[in-house]
């Protein structure tokens, strides 16, 4: 008897990614129809047959970011009921992953909060990329593969000749930016950063490291609002760098972050489809899809093959 093939199923959050994932892996996306009544109460039907199917959710935490994220839980739910036989929440980038420690009096930990909630609505599995903070994975009772995108970003720099000084904007952004200098064989930088408030507002206070005189790659997990991601590239152009350009898996881009980059000094943003991007886009940013990564991990995850031999 053959087994059926996973069943791929999307909300409203990037239902492109969803069906880029189904076409990597040459099967139809999965028929469903989340809508939200007038007051705004959201409702989920599943239009096909998923009793004892592996099901695979793809819902990353796309604005408006609640709304995704009660999509996927509704979802969950309504599949669970269904009698999936196994359920994996796809989230490409997860949602509150920078509220991931106590770093102030009275605070929650909601990344947390988070993993509590996707596995009381009946999550089996989750499949996510580049977290904020590595302990995230720790949050979860349930398997968590993590996938990274900077092997996917590396060979897309590789191939163009990079020869340079690899920037981490920050000390959480050191190991991932070593790892890029050893993969791509360039020098390493660090950059000291203050966080000044709660607002999303840093302050870039030193460069460690030799720019001058050479082509920079700013790498990072994520692009939010690119206020950090501008001072870098200010401060590397100071120190002599000859070109900035930048790499991030989840393009957030929020409020001011497509003036700010077609304003900086930066040349060119590559970043993945994690998230759908704005449009208007900004014309220095350059789009690498995460679909055929997803898909072959889904793949494995589907018939039991090693999901960690695709980083070896």
């Amino acid at each position: 008897m053959t087994l059926p093939g996973p069943l791929i199923f999307t909300g409203n959050a990037h239902p492109a990614l969803a069906n880029a994932i189904s076409h990597s892996l040459g099967i139809p996306p999965g028929r469903a129809e989340v809508t939200a009544f007038a007051n705004e109460n959201i409702f989920v039907r599943i239009c096909e047959n998923v009793r004892e199917r592996d099901v695979f959710l793809v819902q990353p935490g796309a604005r408006p970011v609640n709304n995704s994220f009660m999509e996927l839980l509704i979802m969950i739910d309504a599949v669970r009921r269904a009698s999936a036989g196994r359920i994996t929440a796809v989230i490409p980038y997860f949602p509150y992953g920078r509220s991931d420690k106590k770093d102030q009096p009275r605070v929650p930990i909601t990344a947390r909060l988070i993993a509590n909630l996707l596995e009381t609505a009946g999550a089996d599995r989750i499949l996510t990329m580049d977290l904020h903070a590595g302990q995230i994975q720790g949050f979860f009772n349930i398997p968590t593969d993590e996938l990274t995108a900077m092997r996917l970003l590396g060979d897309v720099i590789r191939e163009r000749g990079f020869n340079g000084v690899v920037v981490a904007p920050d000390l959480g952004s050191a190991k991932r930016a070593r790892n890029m200098a050893e993969n791509l064989n360039t020098g390493l930088a660090l950059c000291e950063k203050r966080r000044i408030s709660n607002n999303d507002h840093a302050q870039v206070l030193n460069l460690i490291g030799d720019v001058d005189g050479q082509d920079t790659l700013i790498i990072d997990d994520e692009v939010d609002t690119a206020g950090t991601l501008v001072e870098v590239a200010t401060l590397l152009k100071e120190r002599g760098a000859t070109a900035v350009s930048a790499a991030c898996t989840h393009g957030v881009l929020s409020g001011p972050a497509m003036e700010r980059l077609d304003r900086s000094p930066l040349d060119s943003l590559l970043m993945t489809d994690t998230l759908p991007t704005q449009n208007p886009a900004s014309a220095k940013i350059e789009l690498v899809s995460v679909a055929p990564l997803l898909g072959d991990t889904i793949q494995r995850i589907h018939t039991g093959s090693s999901v960690g031999e695709l980083f070896q």
